[in-house]
């Protein structure tokens, strides 16, 4: 039994954080504000140019259907520290299934080759293992894009299986 108060149907503690932060970006939960601005195809003020990406609207648009997707370990908004906008997101693909949770990530082109995205999948990762039933955090690239698989190796993420019929690879760490 837990000494301090859980959130209702998990093992995880009310007090988790609400943001994560790198040296140089705060990962934020998405706000209602934030997802219906982006469903609607309207910007915010706080957004850099370029957001949000393709990803971004797809993910917005299944939050409906996946409310876990915006609890704690759910998705997140990569919030540049120096100027102070949203330059790409980040989630958790919750819940885990069979102790693994899928990681995705994606940063505007604006903001590329800077690193954001390996210093995001590393926190995130991080954060995931902070819940008792995640064992491994996983993500599946196509093997056209290997600036991802770049992106996950220098996270810390090691390459465990190609999928020549899919063109995928995959790649996971380990707390």
């Amino acid at each position: 039994m837990s000494s301090f108060p859980v959130i209702p149907g998990t093992d995880l503690p009310t007090d988790l954080p609400t943001d994560l932060t790198t040296d140089r970006l705060v990962l934020r939960q998405w706000t209602s504000d934030d997802v219906d601005a982006v469903v609607a195809g309207t910007r915010l003020p706080h957004w850099a140019a370029d957001f949000p990406a393709e990803g971004d609207l797809v993910i917005a648009g299944l939050f409906a259907g996946h409310p876990g997707w915006l609890g704690p370990h759910g998705h997140r908004l990569l919030v540049e520290r120096d100027s102070g906008l949203v330059v790409g997101s980040i989630g958790l693909f919750w819940p885990p299934h069979e102790g693994a949770v899928e990681i995705g990530y994606g940063v505007v082109p604006s903001r590329r080759g800077l690193g954001f995205a390996s210093e995001a999948t590393r926190r995130l990762a991080e954060f995931a293992f902070t819940a008792p039933e995640v064992r491994v955090v996983h993500a599946t690239v196509e093997l056209a894009n290997p600036a991802s698989a770049r992106v996950l190796a220098k996270a810390g993420f090691r390459h465990v299986h190609t999928d020549d019929v899919q063109r995928t690879a995959r790649y996971e760490v380990r707390p």
